[in-house]
């Protein structure tokens, strides 16, 4: 059976701003623990991750620029889920996206000739760039290197994204909701939460938490492959994986993961638990015709397909653990 909620736990509070109650937390975590004689992570004999990719405020919470519709709910799946499985899951890895104001993808960083910067949702392609429609505001050479190199790996096209997770900003954190999850989990559990911050290096896009869109631009290297996340998530018996947006971050992380374990080791691939009614994908734009590749809910629906036939586990949060 499936552990109770903590005390201080109400759905109605996945989408709200306020502040984390840490002490209110910490005081229902002692007594929590003791009631249902819940042993350290470190006894685990089976070691389970639950991953949340990107469960911040600019993704979760109604009025953030990149709210992503149905991230709420999911939440709200998700914490039902991890609460009841709290005495099983054995960390918590968070991946943060972490921006500024002047990087490839934000307004600020394109203008057009009359110096007005793009609206989000602008796609820019490489031609854009040579004919002056988009103009880069700073590194011309490498703007355009950049947009030339992410068309050629035909995974995405440069997309201009409003501001949002803005390093010092409310829609960095963590939905507060998830966060008290998070220290909840660390105070029973005797475990801290593992935190992974990305998407900082302002020549390239940083989608996956694996790594970036481009990792090499004229000669200067903007990233690389996160090894060391890698290795910590397949040390454990079970990753399961949520977030936001299934069409974006959660699914060039999970493509990542894909293949770098079929160049590593494959029989880990069915590590991989996709929770899926814990992510929503980014709506498609409204354009009239809709490029293939901005339908992002059938790009995300046809990519978990390939996923399962790969190997990864497709499953719901109303699904028992696997012993």
């Amino acid at each position: 059976m499936p552990l109770p909620p903590p005390r201080f736990h109400e759905d109605a509070l996945a989408g709200q701003l306020y502040l984390e109650r840490g002490a209110l937390v910490a005081e229902e975590a002692r007594r929590y623990a003791a009631e249902h004689r819940i042993r350290p992570a470190r006894e685990d004999r089976v070691r389970i991750a639950a991953f949340g990719i990107d469960v911040q405020v600019a993704f979760c919470s109604p009025g953030a620029s990149l709210f992503v519709p149905g991230a709420v709910e999911d939440t709200q799946r998700t914490l039902r889920w991890l609460y009841g499985a709290l005495d099983r899951v054995t960390e918590l890895v968070f991946s943060l996206d972490t921006h500024r104001a002047f990087q490839i993808f934000h307004p600020a960083w394109w203008q057009d000739a009359e110096g007005r910067p793009p609206p989000p949702l602008t796609v820019i392609s490489p031609a854009d760039v040579r004919s002056g429609r988009w103009r880069p505001t700073r590194y011309p050479e490498e703007s355009l290197a950049y947009c030339e190199r992410l068309e050629s790996s035909g995974r995405y096209v440069l997309t201009i994204w409003p501001y949002h997770a803005l390093l010092g900003g409310l829609s960095h954190a963590l939905a507060p909701a998830m966060y008290e999850a998070s220290l909840f989990h660390a105070l029973v559990r005797d475990t801290p939460t593992w935190f992974e911050l990305k998407g900082e290096h302002p020549l390239t896009e940083n989608y996956s938490v694996m790594a970036p869109e481009v990792t090499e631009v004229r000669g200067q290297k903007v990233g690389e492959f996160n090894t060391r996340l890698f290795e910590h998530l397949m040390s454990f018996d079970r990753v399961y994986v949520f977030g936001q947006a299934k069409s974006h971050c959660v699914l060039s992380t999970l493509m990542d993961l894909r293949q770098h374990i079929e160049r590593t080791d494959r029989s880990k691939m069915g590590r991989i638990f996709i929770l899926e009614d814990a992510m929503s994908p980014v709506p498609a734009p409204p354009l009239k015709p809709l490029p293939p590749a901005l339908d992002f809910p059938r790009v995300a629906d046809a990519a978990l397909r390939t996923l399962r036939e790969a190997g990864m586990r497709v499953v719901r949060t109303q699904d028992v653990l696997e012993p």
